[in-house]
């Protein structure tokens, strides 16, 4: 599985990160796929610059972690340009097929968990790859440094089955990923929850 965050850093817009998943061999059964598009025009010209295997789609999917406008905002572009199938679990208009919890969706060449986990928004998963150890968070906080604040039950279970997975890495909505100890700062995270419920 090859990762490519096709976002400019230092873009003149405001917008999340947007990942760019293929398989090592870029071979056809290979699912080319979007995590998020965001909202940088400039991504469809990365997309074309970038090597996706010879007669395949350059976008076959797009999974959408939520709808917030930075995650989301450049779709009817990618569906123009690319006509990938779309899927989500908004229920806003054309946002393709559902997500469900605990559906598993073929990216690159890997199987990935969707994990409801609403929090950040009530449309929010997360993608988790067992094989690689690898987490898609979108912006949903699984990393809390603070004992205090409250937190809905339903993010509190996601958060739970999140820390009993074997996570290394973690790709966030925005900034940098953690690259190695994903699974103790999920711990860590619910800790601190714990902590903060035991306060309130």
């Amino acid at each position: 599985m090859r990762i490519t965050n096709l976002t400019d850093q230092v873009a003149s817009v405001y917008t999340c990160n947007t990942y760019l998943i293929r398989g090592d061999w870029n071979r056809l059964e290979d699912v080319n796929t979007l995590i998020d598009v965001g909202n940088d025009p400039a991504v469809i010209d990365r997309i074309r610059a970038t090597s996706t295997g010879v007669g395949k789609t350059a976008v076959e999917q797009v999974l959408l972690t939520h709808d917030h406008f930075d995650h989301a905002a450049l779709l009817p572009a990618i569906k123009e340009t690319f006509a990938p199938a779309v899927y989500a679990h908004s229920s806003s208009p054309g946002r393709g097929f559902p997500l469900e919890d605990g559906q598993l969706m073929r990216c690159g060449d890997r199987e990935f968990e969707v994990i409801y986990s609403p929090g950040h928004s009530s449309d929010s998963i997360c993608l988790y790859c067992e094989t690689d150890g690898v987490l898609f968070a979108g912006d949903t906080p699984v990393v809390i440094r603070s004992s205090e604040g409250t937190y809905e039950s339903d993010f509190i279970s996601a958060l739970e089955r999140l820390a009993q997975k074997d996570v290394k890495t973690i790709y966030f909505g925005h900034g940098p990923p953690v690259m190695s100890g994903g699974r103790a700062l999920l711990i860590s995270s619910l800790d601190h929850i714990r902590r903060a419920q035991r306060a309130g």
